[in-house]
């Protein structure tokens, strides 16, 4: 699906996908690949939103439950879940999602702060709210979401389990 988009404005890609039954998305820039489901390796002490780690060809990266690490129940995976292997600045990380729903074009004009009395952790975590008709999609910052300063503070990643480029 791509939206309409105004003649002078912005065009962003971004790949949508579906957590909880809820729509999120992140720029397309930020994604390496899309893999289906696969048992991770447990690391012993990982913090709770880490699943384990995979062996990306020859990059051992972080899996994440990405619905715990957002504050709606976790989500250990199973087969019929994704991973959105995403690239944050030195690193790689896999986040578990339950389906990857499409890639669109938005304008950039159809993004929508996030309310500031919605959460104020949520804002942090999101560039913005996408109306598409009836349903909403939360357009992820990947960048803010794993900073180090909000990674220890969700319980998210920690120096235990680094992303190792071979």
């Amino acid at each position: 699906m791509t939206l309409p988009l105004d003649p002078g404005s912005q065009a962003i890609d971004v790949i949508a996908f579906s957590v909880r039954e809820q729509e999120f998305c992140v720029r397309t820039t930020s994604v390496r690949e899309i893999r289906g489901w696969s048992e991770s390796t447990p690391i012993p002490h990982a913090p709770p939103n880490v699943l384990g780690v995979m062996n990306l060809r020859g990059v051992v990266i972080p899996i994440i439950d990405l619905a715990g690490l957002l504050g709606m129940g976790s989500n250990p995976g199973n087969e019929r879940c994704a991973i959105v292997v995403a690239d944050l600045e030195a690193s790689m990380i896999g986040l578990v999602v339950d389906k990857v729903s499409d890639i669109l074009t938005i304008n950039a004009n159809d993004i929508r702060p996030v309310p500031a009395i919605a959460t104020a952790v949520g804002s942090r975590f999101a560039r913005g709210v996408i109306a598409q008709g009836k349903s909403m999609t939360c357009f992820l910052d990947l960048s803010s979401m794993f900073t180090d300063e909000v990674v220890h503070a969700s319980g998210g990643l920690d120096d235990s389990v680094p992303a190792t480029r071979h």
